[in-house]
């Protein structure tokens, strides 16, 4: 019994007879002999040759088969890198695979991986673009520098390309810190300082600090960094450091001050954990108070002091005249009658220390001794005495309290009574003495006046009885007066016979 196979141009066979290997066929038709023969064809479409007991056949006829396959077989710490035509696979350790020759161009490499896990550089040009098992890419650009990490462990600095790794059965990261930022954050510093001095020499400035030093960072003359005490950090290369003692003072120098306080929101956000910052205005004075111990007086000005090792406070004391109201005082007088009074007091402060390190409330202190003053200076006089002399509280307040706030350094300049209020009732009975007092004051003006007015009218007779013009005069202003109030007159007579009636009429 004759069988027949027929391999396609585009395919290759291997022959076998009962189940033995026997040779690799090429394209074209083969006859055989008797039943126990088979042929499994395979498509050179598809380079990769996934052959059955394709370990058993290569350790049995391996010269033969490897004149049709390219092998590629990976320990357990290689791995492969294949190119078929225009395609790339990446082939795991511990692996047998096997590519049909000379249908597809095929080329293959091998890499140790217990040297390095690196892919070369015209390799990863080639693999651009092109998603790899087992193979993690990265780009650092020319603004960056990588740092390798393989399980967690740095191994060394990338520069900017682009890089390639294998990564089976292994942690390998890459974190890309700016170069443009000369501070980025380093990831374990300390282990970085410790273990990898190379790298710290080659890339890094290290800033490393005592007990009573603190250090200013700056980039290209602006500050980036404020180092507490006893602190390390690292920065790329080019920084300026200034290392400062603050063992015997802790306040920062003028040209700190300008450069650090009178900056940028940015620098100062840099300072708001470093710095006690006290910015005393102009006809103000202040109280440096160290570790709750008075240090010195400050003088209008910004001021800053570092903060480390120690408590700093500073209180700022307006020496400007100020103004105090005691409002609503209900005070009853001597002779019983409730008021309210209004009371302002202007004060200064003289000596802030004294008046710091004595009173634990300077306001409260002195609106209290003016509402205990004001109620003596009232409880002692009665109503008609407040009211005929309102000095004389002004005065007495003003003894008082001048007398006991001089003692803490604060000096009372005036003291008045603005307003002196009283009850319904007693404004009601006021406002009658009141009146009465003015409707007799109105009489008697009223009765002066009648006497003088008549005195007028006699000393007028009299002039009248001796002199007949003038009481002709008076006869023709009366006429006058007559002759405004009447709208018509009639003349009957001549004028003088009419001013002998009107004077008759006048006299009845």
């Amino acid at each position: 019994m004759w069988k027949t196979f027929y391999i396609k141009p585009n395919e290759i066979g291997i022959l076998y007879h009962r189940s033995d290997f026997k040779k690799i066929l090429q394209p074209g038709t083969y006859t055989y002999f008797g039943w126990h023969w088979q042929v499994k064809t395979y498509d050179l479409n598809q380079p990769e040759a996934k052959i059955e007991n394709l370990e058993l056949l290569l350790r049995n006829n391996s010269s033969e088969l490897e004149q049709y396959l390219v092998v590629v077989r990976t320990g357990f710490n290689q791995a492969a890198l294949v190119r078929l035509g225009q395609n790339w696979i990446g082939i795991a350790p511990n692996q047998l695979r096997a590519f049909w020759r000379g249908f597809i161009e095929v080329e293959t490499h091998l890499f140790n991986l217990e040297e390095s896990l690196e892919l070369p550089a015209q390799l990863v040009q080639q693999v651009r673009g092109v998603t790899l098992n087992g193979l993690k890419k990265f780009l650092i650009s020319e603004d960056e520098i990588g740092l390798l990490y393989v399980q967690s462990n740095f191994v060394r600095p990338l520069e900017s390309g682009e890089y390639a790794f294998w990564f089976f059965d292994r942690d390998v990261k890459v974190q890309n810190l700016s170069r443009i930022a000369p501070n980025p954050n380093f990831p374990l510093e300390d282990v970085l300082i410790e273990k990898h001095p190379e790298f710290v020499q080659s890339y890094c400035e290290i800033v490393q600090l005592l007990s009573q030093q603190v250090a200013i960072v700056r980039y290209q003359s602006k500050v980036i960094s404020i180092l507490p005490p006893a602190s390390r950090k690292l920065f790329w290369q080019g920084v300026e450091v200034e290392i400062i003692d603050i063992s015997a003072d802790a306040k920062l120098p003028p040209r700190l001050v300008s450069e650090l306080v009178s900056g940028l929101p940015e620098v100062l956000n840099l300072l708001c954990k470093s710095l006690h910052i006290c910015e005393v205005p102009a006809q103000h004075v202040g109280l440096l108070y160290v570790n709750q111990e008075f240090q010195a007086q400050l003088d209008p000005g910004i001021h800053a002091w570092w903060i480390f090792g120690r408590s700093l406070k500073a209180e700022v004391f307006d020496l400007r005249q100020q103004t105090m109201e005691v409002s609503g005082q209900d005070i009853l007088s001597k002779d019983k009658v409730p008021l309210r009074l209004n009371l302002t007091a202007g004060f200064r402060i003289i000596d802030p220390l004294r008046s710091k390190n004595s009173l634990s409330d300077i306001s409260g202190y002195l609106y209290k001794e003016l509402q205990f003053a004001l109620r003596a200076a009232v409880g002692e006089k009665t109503l008609d005495a407040l009211l005929e002399d309102k000095g004389a509280i002004d005065r007495s307040i003003a003894e008082s309290i001048r007398s006991k706030t001089a003692d803490y350094g604060i000096a009372v300049d005036s003291v008045g009574v603005k307003d002196i209020i009283l009850p319904g009732e007693i404004k009601t009975i006021l406002s009658k003495v009141v009146e009465a007092e003015k409707a007799a004051q109105a009489n008697v003006v009223r009765r002066r006046e009648e006497t003088a007015a008549t005195r007028s009218m006699l000393n007028t007779a009299r002039v009248m009885e001796d002199n007949p013009v003038a009481l002709r005069l008076k006869e023709l202003e009366v006429l006058e007066r007559i002759a405004e109030k009447i709208e018509k007159i009639q003349v009957n007579g001549s004028l003088d016979s009419i001013l002998t009636e009107l004077i008759r009429i006048n006299r009845q």
